[in-house]
């Protein structure tokens, strides 16, 4: 009998994932009115856990030595020096160990990328139409890809998994848990905004250069630019349908003959338009970082985020100012041209970065968001060590960067970035327990995750195989197919 964790083992393990309707938090809409796809995600059961004389990084840019942290009931009850834990508690002593939130990943494609990185199972890039607003990553992602336990044991709790960037506009992005599952569903982060990816520069330009366009980057902008067009337009005809049914007293039959026709496209750049949906922006250069600012304020939409920006530094004051985020490799750049211009210090130059804005007659501080991103399923296992890095050279250049404030590059700015920061990121109370107890700094390269907590329940623990999940493909099939 396998485990609890193993996702399609017994039928305690499916009671455990299973969600029924009635549990769904849709449950009481239409079907007409539910959103599609909802999140059916559930914690797994915890027990009260205090952790105590540990180093704790709060991932806000706070530390405390010699803490503790109580979680219960999946959340985080009380952090401080002093805390009363229930009776019933597991106490775990931390001694010499460190505590932090969960790391998130705010650029992963594990899942639509997913191991063995075969033809058939690569679904990142819907690549028949520069704008394929219409595609949802979720839709691609496989539960089983052994990818995902790997992450886990680096400390990775949430992961947003983007479509891949060969399109203008590539598709929705989603946000999940990193927990074993059989659907996508039941690792979907409650109430958590979709992303839209969207792809500056050489990609688009190479992939479609040859099929119609765009061929330059003039034509990119061009394809933003026409696209937001049709989505304003598609926009007001549903405002103007909506008006009309109200003054029909909600009478569809009556206004009919005057509902417009959906469109999955634009139903999704509609959303962003909306404010519902989050711009997520793969833009190397600073110059073309600039121009979607433009076209963001053209079209009156906010981009969340710009991804791999390895140029960022060049316009480090207009990212703080505009309060757009950048996530981030410490070290990759020179893999292709738009990737040369790098510099060792950009994520730190980036976090740095501060301008000063005059709202209502009084100065406001806009200060920089850094993220430390993968990109890769290898680089997931150790952003840790990414943040490390780009540490250092911040403190080589002068900048006096402590694991403390470092830690927000990897916990509370990307969960700004992909609009959880009111659950996650952060080790404050009320917020989801998301936590992770290192054997050492983790800014070592010598650190490993001992346990990882989501939602108080305890996923992953490096001296108990029993809790270190395995997916379907890492057992393998036994002679005969059988298990």
């Amino acid at each position: 009998m396998r485990p609890w964790w193993q996702p399609t083992a017994t039928a305690a393990a499916l009671a455990l994932l299973c969600v029924s309707c009635a549990d769904s938090p849709d449950s009481s809409k239409t079907a007409e009115q539910a959103e599609p796809f909802a999140s059916q995600y559930q914690p797994l059961p915890s027990t009260p856990t205090l952790i105590k004389n540990a180093t704790l990084l709060l991932g806000n840019g706070e530390r405390i030595d010699n803490g503790q942290l109580l979680l219960v009931d999946g959340k985080i009850n009380a952090v401080g020096t002093n805390v009363d834990a229930p009776e019933n508690a597991t106490v775990i002593d931390a001694s010499g160990k460190w505590v932090t939130p969960g790391i998130i990943d705010a650029h992963s494609h594990l899942g639509v990328y997913p191991s063995p990185g075969i033809e058939s199972s690569e679904d990142g890039n819907e690549m028949v139409n520069p704008d394929t607003a219409y595609a949802w990553a979720e839709h691609a992602i496989w539960p089983q890809d052994p990818q995902f336990p790997l992450a886990l044991a680096g400390g990775v709790t949430t992961l947003h998994v983007l479509p891949g960037s060969a399109n203008l506009f590539g598709g929705r992005s989603v946000t999940i848990k990193n927990v074993p599952a059989r659907s996508v569903m039941e690792m979907k982060f409650p109430d958590a905004p979709h992303g839209l990816k969207m792809a500056c520069g050489e990609n688009p330009k190479r992939v479609y250069g040859d099929k119609g366009g765009p061929m330059t980057r003039m034509g990119n902008v061009a394809g933003y630019r026409k696209s937001w067009i049709e989505a304003q337009r598609y926009r007001n005809e549903w405002k103007k349908y909506q008006d009309v049914l109200a003054a029909a007293d909600g009478d569809e039959l009556a206004v009919i003959d005057k509902k417009p026709e959906r469109d999955l496209r634009l139903d999704t750049l509609a959303a962003v338009l909306d404010g519902k949906i989050l711009i997520q922006n793969h833009c190397y250069r600073a110059e073309e970082m600039a121009i979607m600012i433009e076209i963001a304020k053209e079209f009156d939409f906010e981009i969340s985020m710009f991804h791999h920006a390895v140029e960022a530094y060049k316009v480090a004051d207009l990212l703080a100012e505009n309060q757009i985020c950048a996530a981030m490799w410490a070290d990759w750049w020179g893999f292709k041209h738009e990737a040369y211009d790098m510099i060792f210090e950009n994520i730190p130059f980036v976090d740095k970065a501060s301008v000063t804005k005059t709202v209502d007659g009084e100065p406001v501080e806009l200060k920089g968001c850094a993220v430390v991103h993968s990109d890769s399923a290898l680089g997931i296992q150790r952003l840790n060590q990414e943040a490390a890095k780009a540490m250092a050279a911040g403190n080589r250049a002068g900048l006096n960067i402590d694991e403390a404030h470092a830690m927000r590059w990897l916990t509370e700015n990307p969960a700004k970035a992909i609009g959880i920061d009111d659950k996650v990121g952060t080790l404050t109370v009320g917020k989801n327990a998301d936590v992770v107890i290192w054997d050492r700094n983790p800014f070592s390269v010598y650190a490993h995750a001992d346990k990882v907590f989501i939602d108080g329940a305890l996923m992953y623990d490096r001296f108990d195989a029993a809790k270190q999940p395995k997916t379907d493909f890492d057992l393998g099939l036994t002679a005969g197919g059988m298990r």
